[in-house]
């Protein structure tokens, strides 16, 4: 009953719960009662324990909702689920392409719900104990509802276009679809920010300022065209801070969170908006987009060489070969590539966080960057002291200590000079 495919699917999804496992318990134990030596100038020891509980708390939530969503699935791989529901889904649906698209609203509904729990206690006990949650309960529901509306609106048609080009077209079907895939990443990259983020959030152009004027001075002074920059109201839902660029070409803009401006000065808030200048000036965006790209088509032409194998099909119990079923079977076989890549990806990351660090510190101020970044840990109550093998693995950002004394040379460089 069981092929080789499915063995190997079984073997990936244990195996990656038990790294997942080992490198939390490695990293807890780099939690103590007391504030390491290298940490007592940036934080006290009542935040420091803080932390490690937000931590801990967050963790044992993560943990309890991985193990049972890795029993469920072991348990619908071994019992066909995936099959009956294929032909549940066959059963009111005839075309290829409308089945493929009900079959993953079917699961990806499923799998909201099952883990809709735990994003509300996450929400409303987690995040409320250690005061930062600010979404109401209207505004929890209504995110949730929009989500979906949304995957149905833009994902529906989307993936009806993908099942028709692979049972349409021959051999090269793959190429078709990652051209595709590749104009889909570049509109929503292009345009996300006035399509999407409007039906959650309200941006709006910062206010005429000391604030603007700063910041549109220090683009000036590095070359930098910028005119978009946006407030918006992250504080409906959380007291986090935090600023992302967005865009491309003279579609880029800055986006600040409304909670920045209660947490740092101005200074501060050029200094973080001049590392994401940096960002766009070394082009990061671009090499992540490209790199996206490529990644995608890789798991394409991977897919097009075993797309033929009836295997795929009927290690999830399908007895009639199918582009969906093949399609799930496949991601879950190819997850540890994906794995590896996203290793390498967020080693990348990391060292572009470096760069754009060092360009704030160039164009603007090393100092008032370290105090922000130090504001904006202790306040997100991030885990200051994590080990070195779960950032290898999971770290797209360095952390705090190492962004520190890269600064800190910076900062050094600055006073020579």
């Amino acid at each position: 009953m069981y092929n080789t495919y499915f063995w190997l699917i079984v073997s990936i999804l244990i195996l990656s719960h038990m790294l997942g496992v080992y490198l939390d318990i490695i990293n807890g134990r780099m939690w103590s009662d007391i504030v390491p030596p290298k940490l007592k100038d940036i934080i006290d020891h009542d935040r420091y324990r803080i932390s490690q509980n937000y931590y801990r708390d967050n963790r044992r939530v993560s943990n309890i909702a991985a193990t049972i969503n890795l029993g469920a699935v072991l348990l619908i791989l071994s019992l066909g689920g995936f099959a009956w529901l294929d032909s549940l889904v066959r059963s009111f649906v005839d075309k290829e392409v409308f089945i493929t698209v009900f079959f993953f609203a079917l699961i990806g509904l499923s799998s909201d719900l099952a883990h809709l729990p735990f994003k509300w206690y996450g929400t409303f006990v987690i995040e409320e104990k250690y005061g930062f949650n600010k979404t109401s309960t209207r505004t929890f529901i209504a995110d949730h509802i929009k989500t979906w509306l949304l995957s149905l609106a833009i994902g529906g048609p989307l993936l009806m276009l993908i099942a028709w080009i692979f049972n349409e077209t021959g051999e090269f079907f793959w190429i078709l679809i990652w051209i595709v895939i590749t104009l889909f990443s570049l509109f929503m990259n292009l345009f996300y920010s006035e399509l999407i983020v409007p039906l959650f959030n309200r941006q709006k152009l910062l206010e005429e300022g000391e604030l603007r004027d700063k910041i549109e001075r220090i683009a000036t002074s590095a070359g930098f065209k910028l005119s978009n920059i946006y407030t918006i109201d992250g504080s409906k839902r959380s007291t986090r801070a935090n600023a992302y660029f967005s865009g491309l070409g003279r579609k880029k803009r800055i986006v600040l969170y409304d909670t920045l401006a209660n947490d740092l000065t101005d200074n501060e808030i050029t200094a973080v908006l001049s590392h994401e200048m940096g960002h766009y000036k070394r082009k990061h965006n671009l090499i992540f987009l490209a790199a996206g790209i490529l990644q995608t088509g890789l798991m394409l032409y991977i897919f097009s060489l075993l797309s033929g194998n009836t295997g795929l099909t009927y290690a999830l119990g399908g007895t009639t070969p199918s582009f969906h079923l093949s399609l799930l079977a496949f991601v879950l076989v190819y997850s540890p590539v994906s794995f590896v890549l996203s290793i390498i990806m967020n080693y990348i990351s990391r060292r572009h966080e470096y760069e754009a660090d060092k360009f704030a510190a160039a164009i603007y101020s090393a100092e008032e960057l370290a105090s922000a970044l130090k504001k904006l840990s202790l306040k997100n109550l991030s885990n200051l002291n994590p080990h070195p093998r779960f950032v290898f693995f999971y770290y797209s950002h360095p952390p705090l200590l190492q962004r520190l004394k890269v600064l800190e040379g910076s900062q050094a460089r600055e006073s020579g000079a």
